[in-house]
C-alpha cells in the first residue's frame, strides 16, 4: 500500500484528498492544526476503511514546521509516495488595511511550506524512482487580483513552481500537479473576511471538494502539469489574458473585488 501526507487534512478539500485515498487502499499521514479534528478523522478512516492513518499536529506558519513534519514522519518509519500540499488560506481587502503579520503568514504558509515540504520529500520520491505531488494552487493563479492581492500572488507561484517541477521530474518516475480549484464548497470565503454578498457572487458556481479531487486524481494519473477544476467558466476565465489587455483585465477584476 501506498502512502500520501495529505496538510490542511482537518476540513474541506484536504479532508476529501483523505478520505478518497483511504477509500482506494491508501495509509495516510494528516497534518493539520487541530490534534481533535484529525484525530476524529484518523479514526473513522482507518475503522471505514482498515488503512493506517497517523496525525502530525503542526502549524505549518512556524519557520521550522517542514523540517518538523519530514522528521516526525521518518521517525515514525513512514515512507510517504504522494504528498498534497494543501495547506493555505486568503485575505480579501487592500493591501495596506490588512494586517501586516497575517500576510506575511499567508506567504509563509502558501509558498514557504510548500517548497518546504516539497524539498523534503520530493528526493526519497526520485531515489525511488516513483511518486506523486499534488500543490494546490487556484483560478486565481492565473490573474493578478486587487483587493486580494497577495493570495493570488502566492499562487501564481504554487502555479509555476510545480510546472517546472513536472518538468524536471518528467524522468524520475515523479508526477507533479498543479491543481487549481475556483469557487469551492469549502470554508476559505469565511476564512478570507469576504464580505457575504460577494462571497456568493464570487461562488455563484460553487464545486464540491468531491469534484475538485476527482479531477485532480483524473489529472495526475493522465501526467497533466495542471488542472483547472470547476467547468467551462473557469477555463473562459484563467484564459482572459489571451485575449484582453492585462490592464484592462486587473482593473474589471479590481472593481468587482473592491466591492
Amino acid at each position: 500500500m501506498a502512502t500520501a501526507l495529505i496538510t490542511g487534512a482537518s476540513s474541506g478539500i484536504g479532508a476529501v484528498f483523505a478520505d478518497r485515498l483511504a477509500a482506494e487502499g491508501n495509509h495516510l499521514v494528516l497534518v493539520a492544526r487541530s490534534q481533535d479534528k484529525l484525530t476524529a478523522i484518523a479514526q473513522d478512516l482507518s475503522q471505514r476503511y482498515g488503512i493506517k492513518a497517523d496525525v502530525i499536529v503542526q502549524d505549518l506558519v512556524e519557520p521550522d514546521a517542514a523540517t518538523q513534519v519530514f522528521t516526525t514522519a521518518s521517525d515514525r518509519g513512514h515512507t510517504i509516495d504522494m504528498l498534497i500540499n494543501n495547506a493555505g488560506f486568503g485575505l480579501h481587502g487592500a493591501f495596506t488595511t490588512r494586517d501586516r503579520k497575517i500576510q506575511l503568514d499567508m506567504i509563509q504558509l502558501n509558498v514557504m511550506a510548500l517548497v518546504d515540504l516539497t524539498y523534503q520529500f520530493l528526493p526519497g520520491m526520485q531515489a525511488r524512482q516513483q511518486g506523486s505531488i499534488i500543490n494546490v494552487a487556484s483560478t486565481a493563479a492565473f490573474q493578478a487580483i486587487p483587493y486580494f492581492a497577495v493570495y493570488a500572488a502566492t499562487k501564481a507561484f504554487v502555479l509555476s513552481f510545480s510546472e517546472a517541477l513536472w518538468h524536471e521530474c518528467s524522468g524520475d518516475g515523479v508526477k507533479v500537479l498543479a491543481l487549481c480549484p475556483g469557487p469551492t464548497e469549502t470554508e476559505f470565503f469565511k476564512v478570507a473576511d469576504f464580505p457575504n454578498e460577494m462571497a456568493k457572487q464570487v461562488g455563484q458556481n460553487y464545486a464540491s471538494p468531491e469534484a475538485v479531487v476527482e479531477d485532480a486524481l483524473k489529472a495526475l494519473s493522465r501526467g497533466q502539469s495542471n488542472v483547472v477544476t470547476g467547468g467551462l467558466m473557469n477555463q473562459v476565465l484563467v484564459n482572459a489574458s489571451r485575449f484582453f489587455p492585462r490592464e484592462m483585465l486587473v482593473n474589471s477584476v479590481g472593481r468587482f473585488f473592491k466591492g
